[in-house]
């Protein structure tokens, strides 16, 4: 609770003021990390070489701002022991920004093996199949963003909505590139580096997933990790 009082209202507002700067650190790392996922898609499907290596080692500065933000989360706990609303968006917080890191991680590793597939005597359509698996799955993170920065739970519940369409993508996905292999044994390696790369970005929507189920935590209160789409919307109803 804040203090009252001209003394209490300025630590209330010096209180305030750590807790937006915590979010704006939030918003930051996930723009970060959104443009890492776009250059990623970008460097497999065009082929980019310089632009995937970037992208391989890109995650360092995500692991950096992780680190900042979780020890500003654990000042904020130990000086203000928050409660309610406030209690909610650190932990959420916490939860985002662990989830935002492993979406970094995927990034990283589809920068790898679009490095290892970059081959001036080959260049296979193939490469781009995930271009339309991973053109959506940046929309579902930019709409997790989004959500999060208006506390939005109407866009949270439709990119969650979204991950259902997304894993039925993956699969189908999947069923292509098994056929390439069967076809194209000589291909099997760079195969198999376009189908992590596919299962990287199915991945990354489950964070955004992820993502939207802290939003929703944070703006109704409601923990609704774990449940399905339609065990979510009874327990907001409720």
């Amino acid at each position: 609770m804040h203090k009252t009082g001209p003394h209490g209202q300025h630590i209330s507002q010096r209180y305030d003021a750590e807790l937006e700067d915590l979010r704006a650190s939030v918003l930051k790392m996930g723009g970060m990390v959104e443009q890492q996922g776009r250059a990623a898609l970008e460097s497999l499907v065009k082929g980019d070489e310089e632009l995937a290596r970037s992208v391989a080692k890109s995650d360092k500065q995500v692991n950096e701002i992780e680190l900042k933000i979780s020890d500003q989360c654990t000042d904020i706990l130990a000086r203000r022991q928050p409660t309610a609303g406030d209690l909610r968006l650190v932990i959420a917080i916490i939860r985002i920004v662990a989830n935002l890191e492993r979406i970094g991680d995927e990034a990283a590793k589809i920068g790898r093996m679009a490095k290892k597939l970059v081959d001036g005597n080959e260049r296979q359509s193939y490469h781009s199949e995930p271009r339309h698996l991973g053109e959506g799955v940046l929309e579902m993170l930019k709409g997790a963003l989004d959500a999060f920065a208006r506390r939005d739970t109407d866009t949270a519940m439709e990119v969650i909505a979204r991950d259902l369409q997304i894993d039925e993508e993956f699969k189908a996905l999947n069923r292509l590139l098994m056929t390439h292999m069967m076809e194209h044994p000589n291909r099997l390696k760079n195969m198999l580096r376009v189908n992590s790369c596919a299962r990287a970005f199915e991945r990354i929507g489950d964070h955004a997933t992820n993502l939207c189920e802290e939003v929703i935590y944070l703006v109704a209160g409601r923990d609704v990790r774990h449940l399905s789409l339609a065990e979510i919307r009874e327990r907001l109803q409720n």
